[in-house]
Order: C-alpha cells, then structure tokens, then sequence
C-alpha cells in the first residue's frame, strides 16, 4: 500500500500541479513589475499619506498684470465703454458686468432734446479733479454726470481699487463701486424721478416754458389774476406758503414742490409776495340776478340741519385728495349748453339777497351726458339735498371739480375716471329751477372760476417773463 507522504511527494510532482506553479510565479512577477512602475510596493495597500504625496499639485493660471484705463463714456445709466490699452470694454447694465468688443462704439444719440436733459443736468460739462474712496483720496483722470447726481470717475490704477471707474449717487459727496447694491438701489431711485420729471415737464406747453418753470427758485402760475381765480405756485423746495392767515403744504411732484392759492372774492386788488415773486390781484366787478321761486323751494333753505349734515359729508370728501396730480392735459367743459347763470354774479332770491354764486349754471336737456372734465377720482357720488344728485372729482393735489343738479349718477364713489367719461345726465334736482348742470371747481375748499380752466390747464398758466 502506498504511504501517504508517498501519495504527496507524487502529487507535487507531477505535471500539472508544476504547470500550476510556473503561472502563479509569473503573476507574481508581473505583479512586481507593475508596482515598480507605479511606485508601489507589491501586496501592500498605499497608505493615504504616501497617495497624496506621490499626487502632483496643479498649478494656477498665471494673474494677467492689471491694466490702466485710458477713457470711458456712459450714454446713459445703463450703457457706455471704458477702454484700456489692450482692449475695449462695453457694458449694458451700468457697468455691473463688462464685454470686450472690437472697436469703441459709435456715439449714442441723445436719448432727451438737450433742453429736456437741462432739466436734470444743468452743468453738463461739470468736472472733478479728485475724490475721496475707502478714506483715500484719488486724482481723477476723467469724469462724467448724466444727472445733478449721478456721475462716473475714472481713477488711476492701485492696488486698493479694483475697480478703476466709480460712481456717485449724491452729486460727488461719496463714491462707490458700481456693482454695490445700495449704489444700484440709487441709480433706480434716480431714474424714477427722471419719469417724473419727464412727466412734469409734459405737463406745461412747451420745453422752453418747463425749462423756465423748473429752473426758477419760485413760479407764480399766473403771476397776476383776479379775485375769484386761483393761482398755482411751484417752488424748487419742500415747505409751505402762508396765504392769507392759512398756511398751504408744497407738496412733490417731479422735481418740484406745488400748491394751489384760491383767490377768494373778497380780497383787496393789490400786490403780493409769495416767495421772491409777488402775485398781482385785479379788481373784478360780477354782474347782479334775481330769480323767482316758489314758497317751497324757498323754504329748502331753511332746513339748516339737513343742510350742515350734507355738508359735513362735502367737507370730508374735499379733504382728501391724491398728492399728485391726476390730470395730463387741458381740462374740457362738461356739457354743451346754454350759460345761463355765470361765474360771480350776486343772487337775490324773491328779491333777498341769497349768496354769491361761484360756479356756472348750463341749460341743457335733461338726460343730456355729462362728462369728466378730467381725469380724477371720484370722491362723492351721492343725492344731496341742496344739489340733488352730485359729485365730486378729485384731480389731486387739493383741487376738484362739482357736478350738480344731475338726472342720475353713472359713477361711484372711488372710481377712476378720464377726461370725457360719462359720468351723469342734466337733471334738476335738488333746489334748482329747471335742467341744468351746476359747475364748478373747488381749490383747498374755496370756489374757483372754471372758466379758466376750459381748454387749457394751470400749468398752461404760466406768463411770459
């Protein structure tokens, strides 16, 4: 019987099991030859210390050298150029972020007329020398303002201002760089008052006149009127103007600051300083009507009570009015009719002096459109006793127009309306005498002629200096 280290010795020796040697020993070395290839040490694992530093460390792009700019122009508050002595930059959000481009970029045409521009930039040509920026004063190489208060300056190159072209928001008190948000915030500020402005100046008849207007320290509009007229005052500040004993907010609009003056019909003919101009007042004498009326419509006015009530109603309406104003064109008659009762005239009823009547009675139809004289907002629409079915439009800014007498109301309190809207139709009633539609304006709660508004409007008003 074979023993079994016999069996093992004929085992290991015979052909198949040295084949099987021979390829487990090339493994291994080809194994070896790997990992002195690789830098590693066969059957071992690499530790993480000997990975990282066998791994090599990118290097970084090289810095390009920092680069001097030469010149620069903003057309506006959006886009413009710089140049540098290696290229030309072109930016279409203020500066926020650059594009390089072939060759500088034709001039922009001028987004305003120059005389439009003037109303917000009177000295173009302005110019800083130097600057302060991070508590360092710098020369400046060019400078630019589109605005009284926006402007750019271009800064030599240094190490602590990585941005060469700066920006002001205040009329060159601070700097800033262009991408900081609390400068973008004030650029947008900036370029909402220009709407204004914009929308201020359209309002009078010509650029000339909004130039004049909106250039003056103080603007009477008009400069001389009548007793029973009003006057529009623009001053270049916030305040309030003293008028006979009241005293009258200027309130914003565009670049300036306004109120209405009524011109009551008991005030002396005479001059007076508002601001550093002085407002002329003529004497104006209204023509006397009588009118005839039953016992029963007479007595209507006895109703003192219903009459007060009514009125505290008329008070609260008129006395909240929208802080700017409401209309953009020239103000229209409401209805085409005959005047029979005009601006002023003394009113005795069955021979007793009744009032002076401060607006204009027009005959019409009944049923006759009444229209908006303008657009506003309506701040009463209601059934009255003395004036029957009437509202009241707010134009802003404390003046609104009275609609009286009517058939029948088309409107609501708190609607928004436009020049020529239908708002009502000629009626009458309330205490009136026949179809008609009783008209007026109404400034700070005291009666103004409308006649002066008819076709035109008070910043149309302005007289030639």
């Amino acid at each position: 019987m074979t023993s079994r280290k016999t069996r093992q010795e004929l085992h290991t020796s015979s052909p198949r099991v040295r084949k099987l040697k021979w390829i487990i020993g090339a493994a291994v070395v080809a194994v070896c030859i790997v990992g002195m290839i690789y830098g590693l040490r066969p059957w071992t694992t690499p530790t993480p210390e000997v990975q990282s530093a066998s791994t090599p460390t990118p290097t970084p792009a090289p810095t390009p050298p920092p680069r001097e700019a030469l010149a620069f122009q903003m057309a506006n508050f959006d886009s413009g150029w710089i140049q540098y002595s290696d290229g030309i930059y072109i930016t279409s959000d203020g500066g926020v972020q650059w594009q390089s481009t072939a060759e500088i970029p034709p001039a922009a045409s001028p987004a305003e007329d120059a005389e439009l521009t003037a109303l917000w930039n009177k000295d173009p040509n302005r110019q800083v020398l130097k600057l302060n920026y991070t508590l360092k004063e710098y020369p400046v190489k060019q400078s630019q303002f589109i605005t009284d208060r926006v402007g750019w300056a271009l800064i030599p190159l240094s190490k602590d201002t990585p941005d060469p072209l700066l920006i002001t928001t205040d009329g060159g008190s601070t700097w800033n760089t262009i991408a900081a948000p609390d400068t973008r915030k004030a650029v947008q500020d900036e370029k909402d008052r220009l709407t204004s402005i914009r929308k201020e100046a359209a309002l009078y008849k010509d650029l000339a006149t909004a130039k004049l207007a909106m250039q003056s320290n103080w603007l009477l509009q008009p400069s001389t009127a009548s007793i029973g007229d009003l006057v529009m005052v623009r001053h270049n500040e916030p305040g309030e103007v003293s008028w006979l004993g009241g005293s009258y907010t200027l309130q914003p609009f565009g670049s300036g600051y306004y109120t209405y003056l009524p011109i009551p019909t008991s005030l002396k003919a005479g001059t007076y300083p508002i601001g550093d101009q002085v407002l002329t007042i003529k004497a104006k004498k209204f023509d006397t009507q009588y009118l005839q009326v039953t016992q029963q419509m007479e007595s209507m006015r006895q109703d003192t009570q219903r009459i007060a009530a009514d009125q505290k109603k008329i008070d609260l309406a008129r006395s909240q009015s929208a802080p700017e104003f409401l209309y953009t064109s020239s103000f229209i008659q409401p209805v085409e009719g005959i005047l029979t009762t005009p601006y002023g005239y003394t009113r005795y009823v069955n021979n007793k002096y009744d009032s002076s009547h401060l607006a204009i009675d027009l005959a019409a139809k009944e049923g006759t459109p009444i229209k908006a004289t303008n657009d506003g907002i309506v701040a009463l629409a209601e059934t009255l006793y003395l004036t029957g079915n009437a509202i009241y439009l707010d134009h802003g800014m404390g003046l609104f127009s009275q609609y009286a007498h009517m058939s029948e109301l088309k409107v609501k309190k708190g609607d928004k309306v436009k020049k020529g809207d239908i708002i009502g139709l000629v009626g009458t009633t309330g205490f009136s005498t026949g179809p008609h539609l009783h008209f007026t304006f109404w400034a700070h709660n005291i009666q103004a002629n409308p006649n002066l508004f008819f076709n035109t409007s008070p910043f149309q008003w302005v007289q030639p200096q």
